[in-house]
């Protein structure tokens, strides 16, 4: 009778590892399918900054320091590995493209060229599929991290190398109050 008492309780508790190990690779796999989601919606945007960079090149003969700004950030942003450098690199890309749709304002025949409105707004539709993709991974590290830290899975996470994964990061600048001038 003992040994058959001892025998469910070994079969319980190898259940219960195996849930709770189970539950850790479900979220740490939902991190990578995140990560892969920003991912996609990065390389949507990059492929659209080599069309709109030659649509206003030829308008904008005075502003080539602009253009080669968004060219070198959008080149760094295609090599950086890892959350913490894509985060920076597609920060600074993201206000070299501000410095460029900015001066884009001053040129009222790029203001009306269809193929810049048309790239316009691709950009946006994808930034906005970006910000909502970053939600979604910056979440599932959250959820990660709980389970990684929180008794009793914490047990497990540990005999089993579970890494804590990096939020991807706004920056600083970002992230005060929004300034409006209605002069």
């Amino acid at each position: 009778m003992f040994g058959l008492f001892f025998l469910i309780l070994i079969v319980i508790l190898v259940a219960w590892v195996i849930g709770l190990y189970n539950g850790l690779v479900q979220i740490r796999n939902q991190v990578r399918n995140a990560w892969a989601q920003i991912a996609v919606q990065l390389k949507r945007r990059h492929d659209l900054i080599p069309n709109l960079v030659e649509v206003v090149k030829d308008y904008m003969s005075y502003e080539q320091e602009t253009l080669a700004k968004v060219v070198e950030a959008r080149g760094k942003a295609l090599s950086a590995q890892g959350a913490a450098a894509v985060s920076a690199a597609e920060n600074a890309l993201t206000g070299a493209l501000k410095s460029l749709f900015a001066v884009v304002e001053n040129y009222p025949e790029l203001k009306a060229n269809q193929n810049v409105l048309k790239l316009q707004e691709e950009l946006t539709s994808t930034e906005n599929k970006i910000a909502f993709a970053r939600q979604y991974y910056n979440d599932s590290v959250m959820r990660l991290h709980n389970k990684i830290e929180m008794f009793p899975s914490s047990i497990i996470a540990n005999t089993f190398n579970f890494q804590r994964e990096q939020f991807y990061q706004v920056p600083e600048e970002e992230t005060g109050p929004v300034k409006v001038d209605l002069r």
